[in-house]
């Protein structure tokens, strides 16, 4: 996939996993870094499990970076509420 489509499936995938997670920080680049490291994760998990990870823009690709998003942001909020002592 090229830059461009990385960034669209990134955005896509960090809404989606942000509105499941109901992750309330704010920015667009944050969104996609979450989408587009989410993807590399969901990628990454798929080849592990023997199935094609993400190589092209489609509505699986979405799923597969929105999935490996929302482990990432469950991640996130579970090592930030640790530190805050929740």
């Amino acid at each position: 996939m090229n830059l461009i489509a990385w960034i669209i499936v990134g955005l896509l995938a960090g809404m989606l996993a942000r509105w499941v997670v109901r992750d309330d920080k704010a920015g667009c680049m944050y969104t996609v870094a979450v989408g587009v490291i989410g993807a590399l994760i969901g990628g990454a998990l798929m080849q592990a499990a023997g199935k094609r990870g993400i190589n092209e823009f489609d509505l699986r690709a979405v799923l597969v970076a929105a999935a490996g998003a929302v482990l990432l942001l469950l991640v996130l909020q579970a090592l930030g509420g640790r530190s805050r002592g929740r």
